[in-house]
């Protein structure tokens, strides 16, 4: 595949990327409105938030695995149309059944998108250089995305009706689904008789779905009885899926990936710092409308300089760290910088001052998120083969999914306990500001222990020796392994010349 080709492909499957990403937040600034038109109940409004997570975390990783069997063009070319089609009946929806129906179907589809995006990335860019900078594109479109939905979001509010949140998929879709089929790499697969295990899919489906319910109810059930059933139950399916995996003849996910401690190490840390990107969008989006009385325009707004910072440290400053110090540095420093940014979020003062309270807290924010997920990706598909390169990643989106629900729940549970508790000794909004600042420190607690997994699991990466180049042969050849005839030193060995 030529280079040109390659970052052509590269921006569509960062595009259909950001299609999934923006709806995870883009609908949060419509929910009241669309609870009045559709007559949602109080409770009720949250299965629009909830069925997209749901499909969206129960599907990823059985979605990576009909990649590596079916090809994993055919599974996000599947994934986008999915989407799309939910899309624009989401948008079209004249009651509450038909948009929660159609919310669950776009949670399916930016599964199947997500779960073999990364593949593709880590299959067209094998050079490391290479494959850092494409994985810095694709981390900024994936924690950028967040953000760009609030904005999103808040000027379609203003300018049009929440149906526009799902038409304005329709198409992206259609555009995302043609240069698809024209630009991503072809592939078979393994092929379904390579083995698909259907009851493994089925526990691991159920297993997830019911740790996100479980996750999600926190914020309105609390931490009693109801939500530790659900989260026994969802480990007890989860240990089930664990000895089938061990017990199949073609496990849906090879646990002996998880015995590299990079692999599993990187994936630790991406389960804690989603939480802490989620958990920080979160509370900062409180403190900006509730405490600082911000309107949603000027909330989203406020994320612009977040989005900018993320993108430069994904982008420009991840690879050059990478290049320079190693993934594992790299994601040291970033954590680091990413603790710095929460920290600055704990201060919440009660009269803040945008240029001197909010702006440097974004900028730190963006730049710690921008610079500690492409060492996390990097790492966590450091080890994957072409016939599991679509499950590894689907691990790693599904742990990131999961952390980012949890550490969300756990952390509004926090806030809200600590603003009930005080309620009383203060104004409601004296109450409210403590409660995000508790909410987050504790976001600090999760990313010290994700920079502890860096430190103390996560091993430096050997840099790749340099091939001697026989006189006369270009550098960038040598690089590539192809020797002066133009065969691939893997053809030689295999045909012995």
């Amino acid at each position: 595949m030529k280079t040109g080709s390659r970052w052509m492909a590269l921006v569509v499957l960062c595009i259909g990327t950001l299609m999934t990403i923006l709806d995870e937040t883009i609908v949060n600034v419509a929910l009241p409105v669309m609870r009045e038109d559709l007559g949602f109940s109080q409770g009720g409004v949250a299965w629009v938030i909830n069925a997209y997570l749901i499909a969206y975390g129960g599907l990823l990783l059985l979605a990576g695995r009909l990649g590596d069997l079916i090809g994993h063009k055919n599974v996000l070319l599947a994934g986008v149309t999915l989407f799309t089609v939910s899309s624009l009946t989401a948008g079209l929806s004249q009651n509450a059944a038909t948009l929660v129906a159609s919310r669950f179907g776009q949670g399916a589809g930016a599964a199947l998108v997500t779960a073999v995006t990364l593949a593709l990335i880590v299959l067209m860019f094998e050079e490391a250089t290479e494959q850092s900078k494409a994985i810095g594109f694709y981390s900024f479109t994936f924690a950028g995305g967040g953000a760009l939905g609030l904005l999103v979001g808040g000027v379609l509010m203003q300018l049009t009706s929440w149906h526009w949140l799902f038409f304005i998929n329709v198409p992206i879709g259609i555009a995302s689904v043609v240069l698809g089929w024209k630009l991503l790499p072809g592939g078979r697969g393994l092929g379904l008789s390579s083995g698909l295990d259907v009851p493994g899919a089925a526990l691991l489906l159920a297993s997830v779905s019911l740790l996100a319910y479980g996750i999600i109810s926190a914020e309105h059930n609390g931490w009693g009885g109801t939500t530790m059933a659900y989260l026994a139950v969802a480990l007890v399916l989860l240990a089930g899926f664990v000895l089938r995996q061990k017990k199949a003849k073609a496990p849906l996910f090879n646990l002996g990936i998880l015995r590299d401690r990079n692999v599993s190490g990187a994936n630790i840390v991406q389960f804690l710092a989603s939480g802490s990107l989620y958990g920080s969008f979160f509370l900062a989006t409180l403190y900006l409308q509730q405490v600082q009385g911000y309107t949603p325009m000027q909330m989203a707004l406020s994320f612009v300089p977040l989005a900018l910072l993320t993108a430069i440290g994904s982008i420009a400053v991840s690879p050059f760290l990478a290049a320079k110090l190693g993934e594992r540095v790299g994601l040291i420093i970033a954590l680091a910088v990413y603790l710095v940014g929460v920290l600055l979020l704990a201060r919440t003062p009660m009269e803040a001052n945008f240029w001197v309270d909010v702006l440097p807290t974004m900028v730190v924010l963006g730049l710690g998120i921008g610079l500690t997920l492409p060492p996390i990706m990097t790492l966590a598909m450091s080890t994957a083969k072409e016939d599991e390169v679509g499950v590894i990643s689907g691990l790693a989106n599904s742990t990131g999914m999961v952390g980012g629900a949890l550490w969300t729940a756990v952390v509004a549970s926090i806030a809200g306990s600590v603003t009930v508790a005080l309620a009383r000794g203060g104004t409601d909004l004296e109450a409210v500001n403590l409660g995000l600042r508790y909410g987050s420190l504790a976001l600090g607690g999760v990313l010290i222990v994700g920079l502890a997994v860096a430190v103390f699991v996560i091993r430096q990466q050997a840099a790749p020796e340099p091939a001697d180049v026989p006189a006369g042969e270009p550098a960038d050849k040598a690089a590539s392994g192809e020797s002066a005839s133009g065969e691939s030193a893997s053809d030689e060995a295999v045909t012995g010349s």
